[in-house]
């Protein structure tokens, strides 16, 4: 394995550890700094453009409106630049280092790449069919595309040569490996999904955290600044722009959400439970009661309170105006941008950090409890009553037989069935599963289905490429 570039810009950068050199023999372009240069390499790739063939949370060809894997990504690196900026611009300790945006900007348009066709049934798909081979997940994939199926020609002096991966910066990297662990290479039948990264790349991930902290002692997981702010913004997009997707699809409104809430005690439960563990893991102060639960998620539709009356008129006339706060948020598309707007900006601004004055690099950003609370009471909120919703399950399980029947029937091929430039990559490797698993992956959702169709379907015509 050949070194990893390590090339940074800044102070700050050069205060973590990780300006010490670059590259083999190369040299740095005039003007082009080097992360924006990672940047570049990642936008032009085959792996990036797909995202926009794949289902953020509603099958795009059902409207223009919804949010792709693209578009999402786009959102994720904007709300990443703006909390970077605010950081920067308010903590003490990065007003004259500064957290680079170019760097910001890379991990949230990187942070998906490595997500299957179908959304999380096709990620659980892929898994199953790989547990005795190094299992799938989603953000493992992620850096296994950056490093390994993503090709390009590298120059090292007077050399070109085909190389697997984008030969991106360390740095550029970290920022996207958000879980410090290791995936078995064989797991029980059933097991469930485990996040982390593939032992394939285990040698890499090594590399990554002996240069980003280099004989420094961190205690808990690897996790750079840029990477927990990526998070953050993940998160921020996710609770706010699928919830507008979901009330533009007719799917919630802010009474029906709120509703499940306070009177369904599953959904109760279940959005107590998961976000207090996002809580202690941010070390933040857990609920107590649902009352707490409750008033966080009131807070989020300002006005949508449930208010109690003496008289039966007054209650008539505050659920009229609840009916139509309800409805212009649910169907007016300036009151729905609005909200987000705000939404997004409020949170943005309630971000923080803790510093590591023994590595820079591994110190951590993370909301206030009160942003915290409605983000994560929010997101769990979507997950139970859009994600797990009958119309959206019909076609996510359709999706899983799809993803399951082309691997197979792709395996049982002997690989016959892959494109030519695909079969040299399967004859040449040991683990000709990954092969497999690489490819169904990089899929869009209609290519999946199209192939699919051309396998099991009937009237295919022959002339069209696969």
């Amino acid at each position: 394995m050949k070194p990893l570039p390590l090339y940074g810009d800044g102070d700050y950068y050069r205060l973590s550890g990780i300006n010490v050199g670059k590259h083999c023999d190369k040299e740095r372009e005039p003007g082009r700094l080097s992360f924006r240069k990672d940047y570049s390499r990642l936008i032009h790739t085959p792996a990036f453009r797909r995202l926009q063939g794949k289902t953020q949370l509603f099958p795009g060809y059902e409207s223009d409106f919804f949010r792709n894997r693209l578009t999402h990504s786009l959102e994720v690196a904007q709300i990443s630049t703006g909390i970077g900026e605010r950081i920067n611009s308010v903590e003490p300790e990065f007003e004259s280092s500064h957290i680079d945006l170019d760097l910001l900007e890379f991990a949230g348009l990187a942070h998906d790449l490595g997500h299957p066709p179908f959304g999380h049934n096709g990620e659980r798909a892929l898994d199953e069919m790989m547990l005795a081979f190094g299992g799938f997940e989603g953000n493992a994939q992620t850096l296994r595309i950056l490093t390994c199926t993503e090709r390009k020609l590298i120059k090292v002096g007077e050399n070109t040569y085909s190389d697997l991966g984008l030969d991106l910066t360390v740095r550029s990297l970290a920022s996207i490996l958000k879980y410090d662990t290791e995936i078995p290479e064989q797991r029980k039948k059933r097991a469930p999904l485990q996040k982390g990264y593939y032992s394939s790349s285990a040698d890499i991930v090594k590399e990554i955290k002996s240069k980003v902290a280099p004989r420094k002692q961190h205690q808990g997981d690897f996790r750079t600044i840029e990477c927990s702010i990526m998070e953050i913004a993940d998160d921020i997009a996710y609770s706010t722009y699928d919830l507008e997707d979901s009330l533009h699809a007719g799917f919630s409104t802010p009474v029906s959400i709120l509703s499940a809430l306070f009177n369904d005690g599953v959904i109760r439960k279940t959005v107590f439970d998961r976000t207090n563990k996002e809580l202690k893991k941010a070390k933040h102060e857990e609920m107590q009661s649902f009352d707490e639960l409750f008033e966080a998620a009131s807070l989020v539709f300002d006005g949508l309170t449930e208010a109690g009356f003496s008289d039966k008129t007054s209650s008539a006339l505050e659920a009229t105006k609840i009916y139509k706060l309800d409805q212009q948020i649910a169907q007016d598309s300036l009151t729905r941008t609005k909200f987000t707007a705000e939404r997004v900006g409020k949170l943005i601004g309630s971000t923080e950090v803790k510093y590591n004055e023994h590595c820079p690099a591994l110190s951590q950003a993370r909301l206030t409890r009160e942003a915290m609370l409605e983000v994560e009471i929010l997101k769990h909120l979507n997950y139970e009553l859009n994600i797990r919703s009958p119309r959206l399950a019909v076609v996510e399980y359709r999706g899983k037989d799809i993803v399951c029947e082309l691997f197979k029937a792709i395996d049982n091929s002997g690989g016959s069935l892959l494109p030519d430039d695909w079969k040299q990559l399967y004859r040449d490797s040991r683990n000709k599963k990954r092969i497999i698993c690489d490819f169904i992956a990089g899929m869009t959702d209609r290519y999946a289905t199209e192939f699919h169709n051309s396998l099991f379907g009937s009237g295919k015509s022959l002339f069209k490429p696969i």
